[in-house]
């Protein structure tokens, strides 16, 4: 996978110009010099999702394309695999069967569970007969399922059998409008019988395939402007954003990512295996996995439990791994965990080999190359913790951090890069080189089929015609979507002359190279005047290691910056252990001495970073339990929901501040 000798990522298509009659400064704009000269078209026979998976079904019909492991008495044993063929022709017998319920041609089909075979069925029927595709999944917030159901009026809903009772619930009155429920696997006649109560019939996996063969219909295709699939889409306030995105748009993605892979030597095979476990209600999973069809290789789902990942790791060995920033974070505490169990040499060892390959990857060797020695004697057994043949490593939903994406460059024996997008953009809409260490932090440039530029924000003070070039992350292309469904308003709100406005932050490099450094809503004003930009904030204090995840708050009536803290386990018994403390996890978070610790640890990471002094935290309230969704204090992608939180917490905030104020007068009395 060397990159191109040129190493030109991008052109400018358009300068950059000033505010004038009350318009914001825009940057220059920037687009992948695939596209130098224009969007490339699309080939007649691959205009839609359908079209790309119809084509690797003939072309490719015995070769594996999804893999799972049944469970025997509650272990999950070897995987088993379904071929090209096998997928395709369920997939018919499903589409027809779906006929046969008199589902019509752009209606909606739901499909709510985790990642498995029959996930992709039902999705792939839905793009042969020019159905759509609604993702349904509880973590978008209470009642969202039975929101979605109703908004996006859905006739039938796909569905794990242990996700059945919550459809059935009473709170789920928009249940009464669906025709039927079919089980990824089986029905009980209990459920049936429930179902039958209120209208609706349901079909086992089996019964449902044997309806669709019995009475075989003839595939309808979609058209390219038709729409693919409604993803509803977390905000962090008010109800779930059905997100509308074409048929022409999947095509154009997976025409876009085949023409930036041909760009590197080491090509993608049919024997390339991606493992499955970011939701598949996701955009990123599902995208990849579109890919992944297109190429003819094959898919392996985790079998369930994300803590026993690695246990799928082991048995799938995968050669693409896909994650957000907290599952590195893992693999990159766990690799830290190993090496500081080592004997002292060999850690001194493992840090000169480290430092070693590291060095001449900056200086422009590829990971394969910059040290194969350091790779045989220590990182070869960090490739086999990850299953032994991986090749390929992206980090996509949030930044990381730059410490870990070198570590992991360094480390892994693959390729390892960012990307940045939303729902909105169809996944990943900027996109880093491999092996490209000055890329190290950023998340690349402009993808295939999208433009990018900055536009000014001056109630934070970003400029995209100053140095550097900062402001609004904007996005145009063939992999926008097409607007929000029954919701004209956020959709003229978020597109402005055709630019999709993202709410992120970015930095830019004259040759257009796009860094996140913030979010746009998420500032608040202290009462100095001082803005303060709190995502920005959250990633600094995140770094040290008693630190799992940090809430910080601040608003205008305030002059000082408060926090919630998730301490880390481990590190946080570590710590108790080393200065004589005894008890639980829960016990040791309630003590004043660890939260004394964790203010000195904050501030000492403030001091690092050069923090401005209103930037400082002056007080801390410790969480033992992770900010979660079942608290409605994240979104679906772990997004924080502020106003959530401050209500949550608003009992402890409010005593940090009482003992801040008290603190204050205390001094002014002496």
């Amino acid at each position: 996978m060397e990159a191109n000798p040129k190493n030109t990522f991008t052109i400018k298509v358009e300068d950059g110009k000033p505010g004038k009659d009350g318009q914001p400064s825009v940057g220059p704009v920037f687009r992948s010099s695939l596209a130098k000269d224009g969007f490339p078209p699309l080939e007649p026979d691959m205009q839609t999702s359908w079209d790309v998976f119809r084509i690797a079904a003939g072309k490719y019909p015995n070769n594996r394309m999804l893999g799972w492991r049944p469970f025997k008495d509650g272990m999950p044993g070897p995987y088993l695999w379904k071929s090209y063929k096998e997928v395709y022709e369920e997939v018919l017998q499903v589409g027809s069967a779906l006929q046969q319920l008199g589902v019509q041609p752009g209606s909606r089909v739901g499909i709510y569970g985790t990642n498995c075979p029959q996930w992709i069925v039902a999705m792939q029927a839905c793009n042969g007969y020019s159905l759509i595709c609604v993702p349904l999944y509880d973590t978008l917030g209470a009642g969202a399922v039975d929101y979605i159901i109703d908004h996006a009026e859905i006739d039938v809903v796909f569905i794990q059998d242990k996700k059945i009772k919550e459809i059935l619930s009473p709170n789920c009155m928009s249940a009464k409008r669906l025709k039927a429920l079919v089980a990824f696997t089986s029905a009980t006649s209990e459920r049936i019988k429930e179902s039958g109560q209120i209208g609706m019939k349901m079909y086992s996996w089996n019964d449902f395939l044997k309806l669709g063969k019995d009475n075989p219909a003839k595939p309808r295709p979609p058209q390219a402007a038709d729409t693919c699939t409604i993803m509803y889409t977390s905000g962090t306030s008010g109800q779930p954003k059905g997100v509308m995105l074409s048929h022409e748009s999947h095509a154009m993605y997976v025409k876009g990512v085949n023409l930036f892979m041909d760009l590197f030597d080491d090509k993608m095979t049919t024997d390339d295996v991606f493992l499955s476990f970011l939701p598949l209600a996701h955009i990123l999973d599902r995208m990849i996995e579109e890919f992944f069809f297109h190429k003819g290789a094959s898919v392996g789902y985790y079998h369930g439990d994300l803590n026993a990942l690695r246990d799928d790791l082991m048995e799938l060995k995968p050669t693409l791994l896909v994650g957000v920033p907290r599952v590195y974070e893992r693999i990159h505490e766990g690799i830290l965990k190993a090496i500081a169990e080592l004997r002292p040499l060999r850690r001194v060892i493992f840090n000169a080999l480290y430092n070693r390959k590291l060095a001449s990857m900056k200086a422009g060797h590829s990971h394969k190359t910059a040290s194969p020695f350091a790779d045989m004697l220590a990182f070869r057994k960090v490739k086999a913790r990850l299953g032994g043949r991986l090749r390929l490593l992206i980090s996509g939903g949030a930044p990381l951090s730059n410490e870990i994406e070198e570590f992991l460059r360094v480390t892994s024996c693959a390729y390892f890069i960012q990307g940045y997008g939303l729902t909105e953009t169809l996944g990943p809409s900027t996109v880093c080189y491999p092996d490209d260490m000055a890329l190290v932090g950023t998340v690349g440039v402009a993808a295939t089929y999208t433009e990018i530029r900055l536009e000014e924000v001056p109630e934070m003070g970003y400029d995209p015609l100053g140095t550097p070039s900062r402001g609004e992350i904007c996005i145009r292309g063939k992999t926008v979507f097409t607007g929000y469904y029954k919701n004209p308003e956020l959709t003229n709100e978020a597109i402005v002359d055709g630019w999709f406005h993202t709410g992120d932050i970015g930095e830019m490099t004259p040759d257009g190279i796009l860094k996140v450094i913030d979010r746009k809503k998420n500032i608040f004003k202290l009462s100095q005047g001082e803005y303060v930009a709190v995502e920005y904030l959250e990633k600094i204090y995140g770094f040290p290691p008693i630190v799992e995840d940090i809430w910080v708050y601040g608003d205008s009536f305030r002059s000082n910056l408060v926090a919630v803290v998730n301490p880390h386990e481990e590190n946080t018994m570590k710590w108790a252990e080393s200065n004589g403390y005894k008890g639980s996890f829960d016990e040791i978070c309630k003590l004043e001495g660890l939260k004394e610790y964790i203010l000195k640890e904050l501030t000492a990471v403030a001091q690092k970073n050069k923090l401005r002094g209103f930037e400082y935290i002056k007080g801390v309230a410790l969480d033992p339990k992770p900010f979660d969704i079942e608290r409605d204090l994240v979104t679906a992608t772990m997004k924080k929901r502020r106003n959530s939180m401050l209500k949550y917490y608003q009992p402890e905030i409010d005593k940090l501040y009482k003992r801040l104020e008290d603190q204050k007068n205390a001094s002014k009395a002496k």
